[in-house]
């Protein structure tokens, strides 16, 4: 078989209506995480690229969803230096982005990473095509969660692995706090980062409503995986979750 292919918001918007907002931030989308996450967004990065890169043991070929500008897809290309990466997202500006950051560094990476449009909904892959899939922050905009998680499980070899780094709830103490962060403060240096308040009133409202890193494992088992399990990052900010085909 192939295929082709509160006051804050409580509902998902449509894909096209989450393609469109992060077009519309694209050329500012790296500045604005730094700023927002105090550079802790860096940090996460590599601890990603180094556990899915030391999983393929330095080679394979994986498939990095919804790559944005490309952040992780070169961070596992420095942590895997024999691996395949595959970059895909369906945000056009996202991509150009990350296709501009490549023309600049693709003689040192030999061809070894590429970009494309893809639909985690339905994405241009084979049955079993790939060794790892790794999502950073890309889960929480799944148009259908459930879906695109059996998407992720139909494209991976027996044996390979799925690393999600996401945002997740923080330990209790810390959550009024980064709630407040998240209503509050967030919102404003959004709009000075990037000119657009509304794309990030909409990223406070998805991680608010977000499952917890073991409801999302669960969720995870749902669609058939094993082994998963999931390491809490500043707090419990994020969660970096990895599960084995």
């Amino acid at each position: 078989m192939r295929r082709r292919g509160g006051t804050l918001r409580s509902l998902m918007p449509e894909g096209s209506e989450i393609n469109a907002m992060f077009g519309k931030i694209a050329r500012r989308y790296d500045l604005a995480n730094t700023l927002l996450s105090g550079g802790a967004c860096h940090w996460w990065t590599r601890r990603l690229a180094r556990r899915a890169g030391a999983f393929l043991g330095g080679k394979g070929v994986v498939a990095d969803l919804a790559t944005g500008s490309g952040d992780v897809a070169f961070a596992l290309a420095a942590a895997a230096p024999d691996a395949t990466v595959r970059g895909f997202d369906f945000c056009e500006p996202m991509l150009d982005v990350a296709r501009s950051r490549l023309a600049q560094k693709d003689s040192a990476l030999g061809g070894r990473v590429s970009f494309a449009f893809g639909d985690c909904m339905a994405l241009p892959l084979d049955d079993a095509s790939v060794d790892a899939v790794t999502v950073a922050y890309g889960v929480r905009n799944f148009q259908d969660r459930a879906r695109g998680l059996a998407e992720i499980f139909r494209v991976l070899r027996p044996g390979g692995a799925v690393f999600v780094l996401e945002f997740t709830q923080p330990r209790a103490w810390f959550r009024p706090f980064y709630t407040f962060y998240l209503r509050r403060i967030l919102p404003w240096l959004a709009r000075v980062a990037t000119g657009n308040k509304d794309a990030y009133d909409y990223l406070a409202g998805s991680i608010l409503n977000f499952p917890a890193a073991d409801a999302f494992s669960q969720e995870l088992r749902s669609v058939g995986f094993s082994a998963v399990n999931a390491d809490l990052l500043t707090f419990g900010v994020v969660a970096l979750h990895r599960a084995v085909k």
